[in-house]
């Protein structure tokens, strides 16, 4: 570690916040699996936890610039791991996403590609001098990004492939996006969008991956099959009333995977409006809180990079919280530091420890 490098610089405050948020998931997945075959998982969120948090302080040691130098080499590693997937990975439910692991685990290399494409987004962006966005350097944000998501998508994993977009987003963003680029883009995403799903020669989505998207419109249409998952999350957010209930939902296993993609309306439905509503303001403290790190970043670079971990962060939180009122459609996105899994937690304290990294280095010359 550089002699200029303290953990003084550490953001102590953000990792409370954060560890608070853990807290209240493990608290959770506690009692929303305590009567389940589930039975005994918050213990291995909290070895989750720990181990993340030392990842953390291991990442933040790592000089970020350095990660950027190598980022092509993270890349052709993150897009091997992707294609290992396909070819070796255990299938589970109809999708082939995880890497069985010594011990029982399982590994998905789709969450730390996301790790990888924040890097290699800042690193493009950051190395472009002119105030204005060629179109050209659209094309090569979206290969850069594109290319990884598809790989994602034929898994089939649309929730996480959603989440790599958020990055190319923020990149173009702060790149310097222009009004007229924006209004090209929109209309050629409508465009896209609109081939995916009323095009019957378009295979891009399966059946009922289109049929997430849309039926979270509709989900009375039949809340006994695909608006099921709606349908009961909205009933156990709103059984929650203001300080919280029994949770019948939750423990009578009318609300699916309640420690996972559901987490939220099983602590709403436990804690109640005020009880949400504390979740939802330590998300907020922790957002700010990266926001002003990426204010106080010594360059370019390290801005991008932070914002990039806030724009996975932000997208994350908004997609699962409004999933489970029913604003949004339905697409195993979690949601971050509350929700069950491994693999998510890991990616999380690692971009935490990114962030870090490029606050610690604030004052180094």
């Amino acid at each position: 570690m550089s002699r200029y490098v303290s953990f003084r610089d550490f953001d102590w405050v953000l990792l409370i916040f954060v560890l608070l948020i853990c807290g209240l998931g493990v608290m959770e997945i506690r009692s929303a699996t305590m009567h389940t075959k589930f039975a005994g998982s918050h213990l291995k969120q909290i070895y989750w936890v720990v181990a993340g948090v030392g990842m953390m302080f291991l990442m933040s040691l790592v000089n970020y610039q350095a990660l950027l130098e190598q980022v092509h080499w993270f890349y052709i590693a993150a897009v091997a791991s992707l294609v290992g997937v396909m070819v070796f990975g255990q299938k589970y439910l109809g999708a082939r996403r995880w890497i069985k692991m010594p011990g029982g685990n399982h590994f998905q290399p789709s969450e730390w590609v996301k790790l990888i494409l924040i890097l290699a987004v800042a690193k493009y962006f950051a190395e472009l001098h002119q105030r204005e966005l060629a179109w050209s350097d659209f094309i090569k944000a979206g290969a850069i990004v594109g290319f990884p998501m598809l790989l994602v998508l034929a898994q089939p994993d649309l929730g996480t492939a959603l989440t790599y977009m958020p990055i190319a987003v923020m990149g173009v963003f702060l790149g310097g996006l222009q009004i007229r680029q924006t209004l090209v883009v929109a209309l050629l995403a409508a465009l896209a969008i609109g081939a995916v799903f009323f095009t019957p020669r378009v295979h891009l989505l399966k059946s009922y991956q289109k049929q997430r998207l849309t039926n979270f419109l509709e989900p009375d249409a039949d809340p006994q099959g695909s608006g099921y998952q709606v349908e009961q999350s909205k009933i156990a957010v709103g059984s929650g009333g203001l300080w919280g209930g029994k949770g019948s939902q939750t423990h009578g296993a009318f609300l699916p995977v309640p420690q996972t993609d559901f987490i939220f309306a099983a602590f709403a439905e436990e804690h109640g409006f005020v009880g949400a509503l504390g979740v939802l303001l330590l998300y907020f403290i922790v957002l700010m809180r990266l926001t002003q790190n990426a204010q106080t970043a010594p360059d370019r670079a390290g801005t991008f990079v932070v914002m990039g971990v806030v724009a996975v962060l932000s997208f994350h939180i908004m997609v699962n919280i409004g999933m489970v009122v029913g604003f949004m459609p339905v697409t195993g996105i979690p949601l971050p530091l509350m929700s069950y899994g491994g693999s998510s937690v890991l990616f999380m304290f690692l971009a935490l420890g990114m962030v870090m990294n490029v606050r610690m280095r604030r004052f180094v010359n």
